[in-house]
């Protein structure tokens, strides 16, 4: 009997995003011979599907265990966020960091990433690498190229030994220390293969936490249950200990040192973020990526449409030796426009930028501009009281 059978394929096809706050950078510090041919070539590539790379040398039958993590970690991302503007950078670890690599990368993509992923799972942790890291996005700032960082090191002293003074300065910068834990995940099996070599290195759920940054607003938390489920039914710290072992106190202890794990939440399945912290002082304006990310934003937006007037004219009312009324209210507008457009996306809860007029713009050639945003409020905490009564 004749017949027609069509079979449906993914083809992997890249999704487009609007805007760039989903562009993003992927940063690998692995032993030089796990590199893969194509990035000792060029050590930064553009990837944009998990075909891409594939093709590049990336893949999950590698011989080499970090080329596997490596395309594990580009897996769970491009789950998370099939729409990703992604830059991937593999380097040979270093004796010492300076994290250079940041700006390599960036450059490579002409300032468009908004954040980083970085796998050093071959590193343990130190405070010295995480005010390393915010200092190179602080320099990435003044190139106004602004970016997050989420930094993904080994755990290999066990979750105990966590410093808990990093946090107070590093504003740019997220540690992560989780890792999935059920005995099929792959990332698991990938510890334990590295475990039983005696390494310990770490897996890590980097690609996640990229892919859930890269996919959020800039003002939403990554830690937002309805909008972020990890897809990790059994979470684990990157030294293996399954989350569920760990007594609450413990928990609480690490999220108050500011680190970002996964956590199953009573009622609901699979895990969720424990927060949406940096490294921030707990106090601080900028204590969570969204934060950072919203003003990163506004600064961009506001640069791109005040920058076309430098060079211009201002004009000044000739009896009081201020700025004229309509040349105020002009500029005004201008530096508003990149909020107006953040607050009608929900972006910001208000916004108002000012200029006095009093200023002595013929003496000095400079406008100040006073700028106010109002963020979008997140929810980390709820009570509930319920009882009962003899009526309503």
């Amino acid at each position: 009997m004749n017949s027609l059978e069509i079979k449906r394929q993914n083809g992997n096809v890249p999704k487009s995003l609007p805007g760039q706050d989903h562009v993003s950078g992927m940063i690998f510090y692995v032993n030089e011979a796990d590199i893969p041919e194509d990035f000792k070539a060029e050590a930064v590539q553009a990837v944009s599907t998990i075909d891409a790379a594939e093709a590049l040398g990336i893949t999950s039958d590698a011989t080499s265990w970090a080329a596997r993590v490596m395309h594990y970690q580009l897996s769970e991302v491009f789950r998370i966020n099939n729409g990703i503007t992604l830059y991937v950078g593999i380097f040979t670890k270093p004796a010492a960091h300076t994290f250079a690599e940041l700006a390599t990368v960036q450059n490579y993509a002409d300032g468009a990433i908004r954040q980083f992923g970085i796998w050093d799972g071959l590193t343990e942790l130190t405070k010295e690498n995480a005010t390393l890291l915010q200092s190179q996005a602080d320099a990435l700032d003044l190139n106004n190229a602004p970016v997050s960082v989420g930094y993904a090191p080994s755990l290999k002293g066990g979750y105990q030994a966590l410093p808990t003074d990093i946090a107070g300065a590093a504003p740019r910068v997220s540690v992560i220390i989780a890792q999935p834990g059920g005995t099929n995940d792959t990332g698991a099996l990938l510890f334990a293969e590295a475990t039983n070599k005696t390494t310990k290195n770490a897996v890590s759920c980097i690609g996640v936490w990229l892919g859930h940054v890269s996919a959020a607003a800039v003002h939403e938390s990554i830690s937002w249950v309805k909008k972020f489920p990890s897809g990790i039914s059994l979470p684990a710290f990157s030294d293996g200990t399954l989350v569920r072992s760990v007594d609450k106190a413990w928990l609480e202890k690490l999220d108050t040192a500011r680190y970002l794990f996964l956590t199953p939440i009573v009622g609901v399945s699979g895990s969720y973020w424990n927060d949406s912290h940096n490294m921030d002082a707990a106090i601080s304006d900028y204590n969570a990526i969204e934060l950072v990310r919203t003003m990163d934003k506004a600064c961009r937006g506001i640069r791109t449409y005040l920058t076309p007037e430098l060079g211009g004219n201002v004009y000044i009312d000739a009896n009081t030796g201020k700025l004229q009324s309509y040349t105020v209210a002009y500029l005004e507008t201008v530096a508003n426009k990149a909020l107006e457009d953040m607050e009608k996306a929900g972006e910001l809860s208000g916004y108002e930028a000012k200029i006095d007029p009093e200023q002595d713009v013929l003496s000095t050639s400079t406008v100040e501009v006073v700028i106010k945003n109002v963020p979008v409020g997140v929810i980390r905490k709820m009570k509930v009281k319920i009882g009962y009564v003899k009526s309503l």
